[in-house]
């Protein structure tokens, strides 16, 4: 049962979530140029829209505005009287200021050309997010907005994160010399789109269980990156036919099966899970 007064390890977590989004913001001054160095024009433009075969074209990176005022949302939204001794937001408070301290530092390690670390700091945030992505499972929303705020925000946090993951490993090789070209280029980047999309596959089956929003947040992260690879991929160097092809189908892939894990709890009205079983498919309990 959801306590009547916030404890104290409520207000702590509520105000570690709260630094950790002043910290993020101060990260995103930083990654676009306010008071720093653009992102794209960092670690010697390892991690520019035209350095690797699965780096997305440059308009990709906009859903990181979208991601950013959902992360503001949250922030505010887990103040709410309502929300402060949630269970789910018990669940994942500290899981999320994680991802925002790990944010923050992703851009400033990027600042001063350690693009190496920078493939371990992404890497920690996407274990972070899957993480967060879990215990929502197991924790219903408490309604519409929190299913939209929470579980929308961090499935798109997730969905581009996986995508932004293989674009940044893909760049520290080339920033360390491992730069293959022609059909090796072309083969070793459609098996790493492959492997995305069938991520994306996986993640949409998992989260199935989940609210709608999230479940369609993650997919339409990852179909959002795909989609920029491919226009990359045509669009600018280093152009590829195959990479672009199989980005594009990645994408469609992605969404396809997320329509179709939706339409399999959709078939369920009566209460039964898609595995089969009884019972509502997420559950709330602190």
């Amino acid at each position: 049962m959801i306590a009547d007064r916030p404890t104290t390890a409520d207000r702590i977590r509520q105000v570690g979530v709260t630094v950790s989004e002043v910290a993020c913001v101060f990260g995103t001054l930083v990654g676009t140029g306010v008071i720093g160095t653009r992102v794209a024009e960092s670690s010697g433009g390892s991690l520019s829209a035209e350095a690797t075969h699965l780096a997305p074209a440059g308009p990709a990176f906009s859903i990181w505005s979208v991601i950013y005022l959902g992360l503001l949302a949250y922030t505010v939204w887990q103040w709410l009287p309502s929300q402060a001794t949630s269970p789910r937001h018990r669940a994942i408070g500290w899981l999320v200021a994680a991802s925002m301290l790990l944010n923050a530092a992703w851009l400033l390690v990027t600042q001063v050309n350690l693009i190496a670390v920078s493939v371990g700091v992404i890497i920690a945030l996407l274990a972070v997010l899957v993480a967060t992505n879990g215990r929502l499972l197991r924790h219903a929303p408490s309604g519409t907005p929190d299913a939209v705020i929470t579980d929308g925000t961090l499935g798109l946090y997730l969905g581009w994160v996986t995508v932004a993951t293989c674009a940044n490993v893909a760049a520290a090789l080339g920033a360390h010399g491992w730069r293959p070209t022609g059909l090796l280029a072309d083969v070793l980047a459609v098996a790493v789109l492959a492997v995305a999309a069938l991520v994306g596959v996986g993640l949409a089956r998992w989260a199935r269980g989940g609210a709608g929003p999230g479940r369609w947040g993650i997919a339409l992260a990852l179909a959002w990156g795909l989609a920029w690879i491919a226009v990359g991929r045509t669009a600018s160097d280093p152009h590829s036919l195959p990479a672009a092809i199989a980005a594009g189908l990645g994408a469609l892939v992605v969404l396809g099966s997320t329509w179709a894990a939706g339409r399999g709890i959709d078939r369920h009205p009566d209460g039964l899970r898609p595995d089969g079983r009884k019972g509502a498919p997420v559950t709330s309990r602190p």
